[in-house]
């Protein structure tokens, strides 16, 4: 299965003020692995970049100035992305963020039924914990060490490593290395025609498990110590 994994930095919190998509980073994942396809763009928003949005991210309206408008690469990012599931934390804010952009080109919105909120499998799984990309990295143990700031890309590849542990983490590999090596050795039947066709069973006698007559008279013995005892009544 093809998935997109993605994340987006803007000039703020709202795309329905004027807020505009600065930074997206894509990565294609293919049952849940990386494939090493992206798809990473700056944008030049066209407006002023907020200082709390800069301090964020740290892109600078000098930086982005010389960076092609979105509807450059409209085409280039529906065409990267396809009809694949497309997986953000936070999902509603990157779709929001995207589909204006989409709509200020006259091109038509991704729908959101193809939206994976990494936010809401989290919630689901750990009730009452703290949320963030940065708190549940800490807790699944992904090295976050070079994160000094937001960037699309980086946080990209921080969110495909998080969205394998959410769904099951190292059990995914050890499905693909099955899968693997079936297709190198044969069906799961032929090989286990094969395994049980080289083994040789050695017959062993059961061994007895029933108390002897003596066990059973030092048992009564004991129990009969017992004044009263709840099981007689």
């Amino acid at each position: 299965m093809r998935e997109i994994v993605f994340d987006t930095e803007t000039t703020g919190l709202d795309p329905r003020s004027g807020d505009r998509l600065v930074e997206i980073g894509c990565i294609e994942m293919v049952n849940r692995v990386p494939t090493g396809s992206v798809f990473h763009r700056y944008f030049n928003p066209e407006r002023d970049m907020p200082a709390e949005a800069e301090a964020v991210h740290g892109l600078s309206i000098a930086f982005l100035s010389d960076k092609p408008k979105f509807a450059a690469d409209a085409q280039a990012f529906l065409d990267f992305i396809g009809d694949s599931p497309m997986v953000a934390h936070n999902a509603g804010f990157d779709f929001g963020f995207i589909n204006n952009e989409l709509e200020l080109c006259g091109l038509e919105p991704v729908s959101r039924d193809r939206m994976v909120d990494t936010v809401a499998i989290a919630r689901r799984k750990h009730p009452g914990a703290k949320l963030s990309l940065d708190a549940l990295c800490s807790r699944y143990g992904i090295d976050r060490s070079h994160r000094t700031k937001h960037g699309a890309l980086l946080d990209a590849e921080l969110l495909a490593q998080l969205y394998v542990e959410l769904q099951g983490g190292r059990q995914i590999g050890l499905e693909l290395a099955a899968e693997a090596s079936l297709g190198r050795q044969g069906t799961m039947t032929e090989q286990v025609v094969a395994v049980t066709s080289t083994v040789t069973r050695v017959f062993r006698s059961p061994r007895p498990h029933s108390a002897s007559v003596e066990e059973q008279a030092r048992h009564g013995e004991f129990m009969a110590g017992f004044s009263d005892p709840i099981w007689s009544r």
